[in-house]
């Protein structure tokens, strides 16, 4: 999986009407297999930036390339069925449905992308995340750190090429903070995942080879 931005421009409308610049990014890259962590303060368009990369937001202008493919020229519906298919994301919040199991959460995340689940990949999956004595529990059953290990099973259970997590200890305990991390490298690590991970936190971002300041490419920072 290869992703490139090119020339990325997002704006929001404020209440008095004018626009508030969030993104301007000429170029950013991510190569096949690599691991970046994408460094930022709080409200300097982190999330707005996956969310684009993603295709849950389109931005004004600019192109978004994954695997080759220009997300920002689909439709909506082929680019739901696209981000369902190669690409995973982590949240900070989780984002798993109360009324269902662990494994069901996971399963679920299989048939919206593909219309049928793999319950025996789900199930190894929650193994390998040492859950496979909890599949029957839902999340309400299930600690921080556990319902942390849920959301990133169910981000791989389609085999994604690319991997987005959004602050993705940021509802861990710290003791638990090293072996969220330890377990979403490692995991991209063995399925050739590329990996962007969010974060404004130093001590986290030193754990990867590439550190990227979003400061530093994205311009509209450099002008405020």
């Amino acid at each position: 999986m290869s992703l490139k931005l090119i020339s990325i421009h997002k704006s929001y409308k404020e209440p008095s009407g004018e626009n508030l610049p969030v993104l301007d990014v000429p170029e950013f890259e991510l190569k096949t297999g690599e691991q970046a962590a994408l460094v930022g303060s709080s409200g300097g368009g982190k999330t707005t930036l996956l969310n684009i990369i993603s295709g849950i937001t389109t931005p004004d202008s600019g192109q978004v390339l994954i695997d080759n493919v220009e997300i920002t020229r689909l439709p909506e519906a082929a680019r739901d069925r696209f981000r369902a298919e190669r690409i995973g994301f982590v949240y900070q919040t989780f984002n798993l449905l109360p009324a269902f199991s662990a494994f069901e959460n996971v399963l679920l995340g299989m048939s919206f992308a593909r219309g049928r689940a793999d319950r025996k990949h789900a199930k190894e999956l929650l193994e390998k995340v040492g859950l496979g004595h909890r599949l029957s529990h839902r999340p309400g059953q299930l600690s921080v750190g556990e319902q942390q290990r849920v959301s990133i099973a169910r981000a791989l259970a389609n085999r994604p090429s690319l991997m987005l997590a959004d602050e993705p200890t940021a509802s861990v305990d710290p003791a638990n903070q090293d072996k969220i991390l330890d377990l979403i490298q490692s995991m991209c690590r063995e399925h050739n995942v590329s990996l962007l991970l969010v974060t404004h936190a130093p001590e986290i971002a030193q754990r990867f080879d590439r550190v990227v300041q979003l400061a530093e490419f994205n311009q509209v920072l450099q002008k405020t």
